[in-house]
């Protein structure tokens, strides 16, 4: 019974999966875009966050969109797409 329990919560709980690549409707992003691009086919982003070096430096950025039920977080560094991170809520 407890296992079972833990499962369901387990499986209840919002989870994040990297990926290369994300779509949005018919317009494929991918890591390496260009920020433009990502602009053009998503729009402006509904949050974004500054990323840090441990010594304080700013060293790119984190966007997020909302997607359907879905939060999909891009990772900006030097003006291109270094990594997708996709949360389903």
């Amino acid at each position: 019974m407890l296992y079972r329990l833990i499962l369901l919560s387990l499986l209840m709980t919002s989870s994040a999966i990297a990926a290369d690549t994300y779509r949005f409707g018919t317009r494929l992003l991918e890591t390496g875009d260009s920020v433009s691009k990502l602009l053009q086919v998503a729009g402006q982003p509904i949050y974004k966050e500054p990323l840090e070096t441990p010594q304080g430096g700013r060293e790119g950025e984190r966007w997020q969109y909302k997607d359907g039920p879905n939060t999909i977080t891009f990772v900006i560094k030097q003006g291109h797409i270094a990594a997708i991170e996709q949360t389903y809520d």
